[in-house]
């Protein structure tokens, strides 16, 4: 077994394991998954029971499989379960039946463009049985009585999601979104749930500034349950992010909040353009992931969505070729990296008063200059420390003087430091 060395590689790791799962929006898959993840951090699982009304919703039966396969009329299994979860339509009911092929084929789903590929389809809310196979398996079927078997229950249950808090210095939150009801599909999204672990346990190797929750919960239902039963509470998030498509060699996409101009809006685009990484930032649509539930008009909160290429942006979305090879250890450490900066300018953006405001302030006096003695940015590090005085009015903010000055935010940051040390500036 070769030797996990990297935290990309340690992430593809927990890609490759979650993988077999047969997740959906409710279910033991669910549960096992979040065991899985409850391995490398401590989580709150929360259970919540069906027919509980969750804003315009209710929370769905209870959905597991044991087995589903269809026999061809030589008794061969033809397609099975067991070889691959996307295999079965997702909350098929259960079916133990013998049919023509005639009568069989309008319960078939298939790729004609992708012929080697399986899609991922469910039928959530509405009942229905079916299968997903490749359109090679379809054309070969030959004529005849096909034996049909689905071994799954649809009954009162719970639908199941859970939360990890990293305590912060304040109570004002940051949340970070995965969701957890696709079955084997490695971009969409374990590569998102393998991110927001270790960014969790990254963030929880120093006390942050703000409190970071992260939510994994099955896509929809789940962020609309979480909201349902947080409505209370929800003016302390502050900033959000749903991680998605997290691990394909793409590039990086952020989609804006509904608001367009949140805290988090403007702190990605601050990293992403000055880390020089290719990327893009999307305007806010209502469709997608979880950010549509965060931002709709009654909660209206800044959660954005980080992922590589966007959901249905590659030919492998939401079919069997979104498997543990189609992500990369690179890509997953990229995004963590991205998040990690991100986070880092949020927790560190603040708002300074000058406390000698009337006039420059003699920065020598004080030993200012001479700390910049023999540095290479000593002339960056300067105009920085005059930028936040200047700006230093319990108006703007740090990123803002990052932005207004074109210099880095660490430069700022650094700077402001320095200042707060020597007493001329205050939060």
């Amino acid at each position: 077994m070769a030797v996990v060395t990297t935290p990309g590689e340690e992430m593809h790791a927990l890609v490759r394991r979650l993988y077999p799962l047969c997740r959906s929006i409710t279910g033991d898959g669910v549960r096992a998954t979040l065991d899985v993840v409850g391995e490398h951090l401590p989580l709150e699982v929360h259970e919540v029971p069906t027919g509980t009304q969750v804003l315009d919703w209710t929370v769905p039966q209870e959905w597991n499989i044991r087995e589903a396969w269809i026999a061809a009329p030589s008794g061969r299994r033809v397609v099975d379960f067991a070889d691959s979860s996307l295999h079965v339509l997702g909350y098929s009911v259960p079916v133990s039946a013998r049919m023509p092929l005639s009568e069989l084929r309008p319960h078939l789903h298939t790729l004609p463009d992708h012929p080697k590929w399986i899609p991922y389809r469910t039928s959530y809310y509405k009942p229905d049985w079916g299968f997903c196979l490749t359109q090679e398996t379809l054309e070969a079927l030959p004529d005849g009585e096909y034996e049909v078997r689905i071994d799954s229950t649809l009954a009162d249950g719970h639908l199941t999601y859970a939360e990890h808090v990293v305590p912060g210095q304040v109570s004002d939150e940051v949340v970070v979104s995965s969701h957890v009801c696709h079955p084997s599909l490695a971009n969409d999204n374990l590569a998102g749930i393998a991110v927001a672990a270790f960014l969790a346990r990254s963030l929880a190797e120093r006390t942050p500034y703000h409190t970071y929750r992260f939510l994994f919960a099955p896509g929809t239902i789940g962020a609309i349950t979480w909201l349902a039963r947080n409505a209370g509470r929800v003016e302390r998030v502050k900033h959000g992010l749903v991680l998605a498509c997290a691990g394909d060699r793409g590039a990086l996409t952020y989609k804006r909040s509904r608001r367009g101009d949140a805290g988090i809006d403007r702190v990605m685009r601050h990293v992403l353009e000055t880390s020089g990484r290719p990327h893009s930032i999307r305007e806010f649509t209502p469709y997608g992931y979880d950010e549509r539930q965060f931002c709709s008009p009654g909660f209206d909160l800044g959660v954005g969505s980080l992922s590589r290429t966007p959901y249905a942006g590659y030919p492998e979305y939401h079919t069997s070729a979104d498997d543990p090879d189609f992500v990369s250890p690179e890509a997953m450490e990229d995004t963590l990296a991205v998040c990690r900066e991100v986070f880092s300018v949020l927790d560190r953006d603040r708002r300074y008063v000058n406390l000698s405001p009337y006039g420059e302030p003699q920065l020598g006096r004080r030993g200012l200059y001479e700390a910049l003695g023999g540095r290479s940015d000593a002339q960056e590090a300067q105009m920085a420390m005059l930028w936040v005085l200047s700006l230093s009015d319990g108006e703007h903010g740090l990123l803002e003087v990052a932005e207004r000055s074109g210099l880095p935010f660490d430069t700022v940051a650094a700077a402001a430091d320095a200042l707060h040390g020597a007493g001329l500036v205050k939060v």
